[in-house]
């Protein structure tokens, strides 16, 4: 991949409270400290790490806020947009104009590494539309504590890695679709039924892989989907519980030690 690519990170806060921030003085998630950090400087910093990344857009409801942000002071290339109330809206409303690639990730995405974003825009490459995602294996294998949402396939179970790989405008009819189906994001089932019966009944009687699943999804809105399997299982280990919370910084503990140990 010979040019970088712009990123937006999704940044803004859902309807509700959000128990991460019970007991807390922080108003939004994407602030809250992990590692030392706010959420958001750790997912910048790791976008901010990769040549493969250009101009990058942090989508909020108040980006004001986030843009004061001591950790962000000093990134280059940085932008803050207010963003509407649901995801797939105010990603289309956000997207530059042409069919471009762009990345797009979230701000508890925490534990994001630049050698993740450069596996997975490797993996990405001819496609309209890419899902970063970890199979079950690959997550247990070491975090076997971890509790994840996973979409049970032929072949596999698979957990989302909060990065996506889109073209630029023509992904709009997708996001539209989603835009109406998103607040069952949780609910594995929900979603693949609502891109069909023969999709969910695929899934059901795992007649097919994830892979083929997707791709299926993809024809129709007249795009080429993939997956693009994750080898680092971090990648899908977002901030969204207490539990995670945790995990987040002990794995955290573990890297500054490794680095420690690193020669000169």
């Amino acid at each position: 991949m010979s040019s970088s690519i712009p990123a937006i990170v999704l940044a803004g806060s859902r309807p509700g409270p959000d128990p991460l921030l019970t007991g807390t003085s922080v108003s939004t998630k994407a602030l809250l400290p992990i590692g030392g950090h706010a959420m958001l400087v750790h997912v910048v910093r790791a976008l901010r790490g990769s040549p493969l990344i250009g101009p990058i857009t942090i989508l909020a409801q108040n980006s004001a806020e986030l843009a004061a942000e001591p950790g962000l002071a000093g990134l280059a290339g940085l932008h803050f947009v207010d963003s509407g109330q649901g995801i797939s809206s105010s990603l289309a409303a956000a997207l530059p104009p042409g069919d471009d690639p762009l990345l797009v990730t979230t701000a508890d995405n925490v534990l994001l590494m630049p050698t993740m974003v450069a596996e997975f825009l490797a993996g990405a490459e001819d496609s309209d539309v890419a899902v970063a995602m970890v199979e079950r294996d690959v997550l247990l294998a070491r975090y076997p504590e971890s509790k994840r949402t996973w979409l049970k396939f032929r072949g596999g179970w698979w957990s989302g890695a909060n990065m996506f790989r889109l073209r630029g405008r023509r992904v709009l009819p997708l996001l539209d679709f989603w835009g109406r189906i998103e607040r069952d994001r949780k609910k594995g089932l929900k979603i693949v039924a609502a891109f069909g019966p023969w999709l969910l009944i695929g899934a059901l009687l795992r007649l097919f892989t994830i892979r083929q699943g997707v791709a299926r999804a993809g024809l129709r809105f007249g795009l080429k989907a993939k997956v693009v399997p994750m080898s680092e299982p971090e990648a899908c280990i977002d901030a969204d519980k207490p539990a995670d919370i945790e995990l987040i910084e002990a794995i955290f503990a573990a890297r500054r030690e490794a680095a420690i140990g690193q020669p000169l």
